[in-house]
């Protein structure tokens, strides 16, 4: 019976994994620096880069940005 879990919770887990298909333009790491993925544009939508990726990820984006000039 645990193996018949097991096997579909792993089965359920598999479709969780990235595709390669972002589901919002402004997820995709490549499109952060166009204007409809910054304020004020995005924030009617909530669609920022800054609000989809999370704190962490756009803090370390800010940080390479203004290393790297």
């Amino acid at each position: 019976m645990a193996s018949l879990a097991s096997l579909m919770l792993t089965l359920t887990l598999t479709g969780c994994s990235f595709d390669g298909v972002y589901r919002y333009d402004c997820q995709d790491p490549a499109n952060w620096e166009n204007a409809e993925c910054n304020p004020p544009i995005c924030d009617a939508t909530g669609t920022c880069s800054k609000d989809i990726v999370g704190e962490e990820v756009w803090a370390e984006y800010e940080k390479n940005k203004v290393k790297n000039g």
